[in-house]
């Protein structure tokens, strides 16, 4: 088994000739919460499109937990336990919470196409079973009392929650969040914070998180890349990286 739960070496997507990632190269060990970070357009969100293999890099490798998953497809990666969210909340509001949840589970049902059209015995016992699970995970992240609930009728923060508990459903060994603070208030911020130190104690996984809000960056993470125009310009912990002149100059706008 592999000492990093993902790596990646010199991953690269191009677009139309114009580079959006070139060169990525991380390494992701086993309870660590590690960040990216970097101004609009730095390649951040592509980055985690090609760890989840939405897009196929160019260049490179990932592997997952020792295993190469470059080639691999969208559920085989899932299913090996990579799970993430997106920069906007993508909840069903047709579902209530606990249908949005159980959703995250729907790709580890035991049942044929057969079964589930004639709705025979092991069908029943999967639902039950997928159902119960995703009860527990609304539990575990203290979110049960809003299962009958729409998400649209929820306040913006307890939607953001939602969605990572739904990202959380499978048991992943790894989870991204992509923007997870994204409209909140600073308050909400700070909740949020408390929040993902709960989920890494409870479900004992890593975390990967793009985010611009560097309060939540910085009180989190174990490891922060910097990205600027595709490129890495900068690593390491958050007391280096916020001295750092090139991220600085680059992410908050100061001269070197």
């Amino acid at each position: 088994m592999s000492e990093y739960i993902l790596k990646t070496e010199e991953i690269s997507k191009n677009f139309g000739g114009v580079s959006a990632v070139d060169k990525f190269s991380m390494k992701i060990s086993e309870g660590e919460i590690q960040g990216i970070i970097g101004p609009n357009g730095a390649g951040k969100t592509t980055i985690f499109n090609l760890l989840s293999h939405i897009y196929c890099p160019d260049t490179g490798t990932v592997e997952l937990n020792g295993v190469d998953v470059t080639a691999k497809d969208q559920i085989t990666i899932a299913s090996m336990g990579l799970s993430r969210t997106f920069q906007n909340t993508r909840l069903f509001t047709g579902l209530n919470v606990l249908d949005n949840v159980k959703v995250g589970l729907d790709h580890n049902g035991k049942y044929s196409i057969i079964e589930a059209f004639f709705k025979l015995p092991r069908v029943r016992r999967e639902e039950k079973r997928i159902e119960a699970e995703a009860k527990k995970c609304l539990e575990v992240l203290e979110l049960s009392k809003y299962e009958k609930a729409r998400p649209s009728n929820l306040p913006y923060g307890i939607q953001r929650r939602v969605e990572i508990a739904r990202a959380l459903a499978s048991n992943p060994k790894i989870l991204m969040l992509d923007e997870p603070a994204a409209g909140l208030n600073p308050e909400e911020v700070f909740e949020l914070i408390d929040f993902i130190r709960d989920i890494k104690k409870n479900f004992k996984l890593s975390i990967l998180i793009i985010e611009h809000r560097m309060d939540l960056i910085m009180n989190l993470c174990d490891y922060i890349y910097v990205q600027d125009f595709g490129h890495t310009i900068a690593e390491g912990t958050p007391e280096e990286i916020q001295c750092n002149p090139a991220v600085l100059a680059a992410y908050l706008g100061e001269e070197e």
